[in-house]
């Protein structure tokens, strides 16, 4: 018996050596929220540091907007992505078995969570979210959390039916170009996300903002913070399940020590400061999947 179980296991052992040879590329999956040259130009380093890792050709993909991804990774065709907690909601509600969620950031003061910041130009009298009514404002994309699912959810509930409050609501297509659409007088106000911490002179300590000012695409100096969320936990780090099982831990330990490993990377990765990348599960995103379900109709 026992001779029948050693072989047994060195036959399962060779079965999971071949299926991670079966990898013949790896794809990762970039949300929407700057422009696609910015995204891969910021994603290069772990492009190159997960091609070195996993020893086959890794390419980066840039969708046009969030539900890109979400579809990439139900579709098969993208492997890894960070996505926000809304988009996983979606993956989740669409396929349970698509992805595995694996890490999210944690910010320089320990917490693993952000908020969806409401903000307007300084010089158009705009000072709280009241100052903005009757005026055009901007969410980023359906499938964004801090984009969309939580403002408006919370938004809502203050104020009432938003296509009414508001003169019009458009979806601007991602973060920065709500970030640059409001500061160029496109949108009276608009929310994007911020971890909250540090100077908002700086864009705080990292988020769409942080990405923003350190791109020179926007002078913080020229916007206001008028309205913050309550806090919304940090979307995860997922890998498509069906990959082999040793290419899913080679990933983990890579994202698990990039802090310590490669600190400019992991700054680009995060969209500014952060302390570390930290294990998550599927039960911290139970409140963000009912929300979706009810956004949703489910």
């Amino acid at each position: 018996m026992k001779t029948i179980l050693l072989a047994l296991a060195a036959t399962t052992a060779f079965a999971g050596a071949a299926q991670a040879q079966d990898i013949k590329e790896f794809n990762i999956g970039i949300l929407g929220g700057e422009n696609a040259q910015d995204r891969l130009t910021s994603t290069e380093c772990l492009r190159v540091a997960m091609e070195k890792e996993l020893g086959v050709p890794v390419k980066v993909f840039t969708p046009a907007d969030y539900d890109g991804v979400v579809q990439g990774l139900l579709g098969g065709t993208l492997d890894y992505a960070w996505l926000g907690a809304s988009a996983y909601a979606k993956t989740y509600l669409t396929d349970p078995e698509a992805v595995d969620v694996m890490l999210t950031k944690q910010n320089v003061d320990g917490s693993t969570g952000y908020y969806s910041i409401g903000f307007a130009r300084k010089d158009a009298g705009i000072a709280s979210m009241e100052d903005a009514k009757g005026k055009t404002f901007a969410f980023a994309d359906p499938n964004s959390t801090s984009g969309y699912l939580v403002p408006a959810a919370e938004l809502t509930a203050k104020y009432g039916k938003l296509e009414e409050y508001f003169s019009e609501v458009k979806m601007s297509g991602g973060h920065e170009q709500t970030i640059v659409g409001v500061a160029n007088g496109d949108f009276a106000a608009g929310v994007s996300w911020a971890d909250g911490l540090g100077n908002w002179e700086d864009g705080y300590t990292s988020g769409a903002f942080r990405k923003a000012a350190d791109a020179g695409l926007v002078d913080m100096n020229d916007i206001v913070e008028i309205w913050r969320s309550t806090l919304i936990p940090e979307g995860p780090l997922v890998v498509r399940r069906a990959l082999p099982q040793d290419v899913k831990d080679k990933v983990y330990a890579m994202m698990d020590t990039m802090w310590a490993t490669d600190k400019e990377c992991a700054y680009n990765v995060a969209a500014g400061d952060a302390k570390d990348f930290v294990p998550v599960k599927h039960d911290d995103y139970l409140g963000v999947i009912e929300a979706r379900k009810m956004q949703d109709g489910l």
